[in-house]
């Protein structure tokens, strides 16, 4: 058996004759495990939170998202359409127009997006789901669905028929017109439902029939300003986007769920890293607990060591003994932990012991990557507490 090994288990699990370097023990070991548990507690509550938060833009976001490179909008041939439904990999796919316009409702105004789809848009997004109110608009209809927000801002219901929304878009090329009425092209539509996903997206789109967007826009019926795909589970993303860009001529913009709302990603990824640190900081001051129990054990054991060395150890083989106990209390303490971490997690999904609101618990998500990252701070942390304090053993010390 390893020696510096089989000495370090045995001061491990023996009690020193020394009761107060017990209790600086015990208190080293709770600071690990503690400082262990609520770091893989709040990151995972942190994971919890990013889900919790992209599931608002996930209900709206498509997995992927095809836009020209060169213009607001394209056209597309019936011979693309007929390549694109036989990429494998793509379960589905809806044609779709963005376009900032303004809307009037009574005596209220505001510019936001006017967003046309297809019959096929409910099956790529689930939106349904997320209806308030009402019910999802028919295709070659004059209907609308806005968002909740929206129908705050204009004080306005559903199937109103005696005051309709109002659209006005800009007519292409007619800037110059002196009557600002003939530069817009205008249209009556009625609200036929209410979507809530999230206070931003809320007011950001209503939802119109692409042919009336079309028409409103003065679009070709084969002019469109991005397709949204369903992927299949397990699909090879990088290849089909390749086909898309050999379909579209490499004249396209792909952006999955993540490029949609980068910077929403970002901000989630950069708090993780900052608690992540924050709690390393705080692991970090525990470990000098540590540090000072095994100094204290490396002053205790001075005439242990000394005999050691008289017998033949170097100071190498000494050092490593007090290395290994600092590690192995690491680990140690780092699993227990970690499992009173994964306890506490399970309970709150099961239970949701801790809530936001009274209809809303704490999110929090088990993830492996969390394991690996709570036990391999904590035992790279330990190792280097454990280094600094074995250090102290020297042929100075033993003399």
């Amino acid at each position: 058996m390893n020696f510096p090994l089989y000495i370090a288990k045995r001061y491990i699990f023996s009690s020193s004759k020394n009761n107060a370097i017990n209790i600086i023990n015990r208190i080293a070991s709770m600071g690990i495990i503690v400082g262990t548990m609520a770091l893989f507690v709040v990151l995972s509550v942190f994971s919890g939170l990013k889900v919790f938060s992209l599931s608002f833009t996930n209900e709206i976001d498509p997995d992927l998202k095809l836009t020209s490179t060169y213009g607001k909008s394209f056209l597309i041939t019936p011979d693309q359409e007929k390549q694109i439904k036989e990429i494998e990999g793509v379960a589905s796919y809806t044609k779709i127009i963005e376009e900032r316009v303004l809307f009037l409702f009574k005596d209220k105004q505001q510019v936001t997006y006017l967003k046309g789809v297809d019959s096929l848009y409910p099956v790529v997004n689930d939106i349904k789901k997320k209806l308030f109110n009402g019910q999802w608009l028919k295709p070659d209809s004059f209907q609308v669905v806005i968002g909740y927000g929206l129908a705050q801002n204009f004080s306005m219901g559903i199937l109103d028929f005696e005051n309709p929304l109002q659209i006005f878009a800009p007519k292409p090329g007619k800037g110059g017109i002196e009557n600002p009425e003939e530069a817009f092209n205008k249209t009556d539509v009625l609200p036929v439902g209410i979507y809530s996903i999230s206070e931003d997206l809320d007011s950001k789109y209503v939802f119109a029939d692409l042919g009336l967007v079309q028409e409103l826009l003065m679009y070709k019926h084969n002019q469109i300003s991005g397709l949204e795909f369903k992927l299949k589970e397990n699909a090879d993303e990088s290849a089909i986007k390749a086909e898309l860009n050999s379909i579209f001529k490499n004249k396209i913009t792909l952006k999955n769920r993540a490029q949609l709302n980068e910077s929403l990603y970002k901000m989630l990824n950069t708090e993780n890293i900052a608690v992540y640190l924050i709690f390393t900081l705080v692991i970090i001051v525990a470990l000098f607990n540590l540090i000072g129990a095994l100094i204290m054990m490396i002053l205790e054991k001075k005439g242990n060591l000394k005999t050691l060395f008289n017998l033949g150890s170097d100071i190498g083989d000494l050092r490593k003994i007090f290395l290994l106990q600092g590690t192995l209390l690491s680990v140690f303490g780092g699993l227990i932990g970690l499992v009173l971490g994964i306890i506490l997690v399970i309970l709150q999904q099961k239970f949701e012991l801790i809530m936001i609101t009274p209809t809303l618990a704490y999110p929090v998500v088990f993830t492996v990557e969390n394991v690996i990252i709570v036990m391999t701070t904590i035992i790279s942390l330990g190792f280097i507490a454990s280094l600094i304090a074995s250090s102290r053993v020297s042929k100075k010390l033993l003399d």
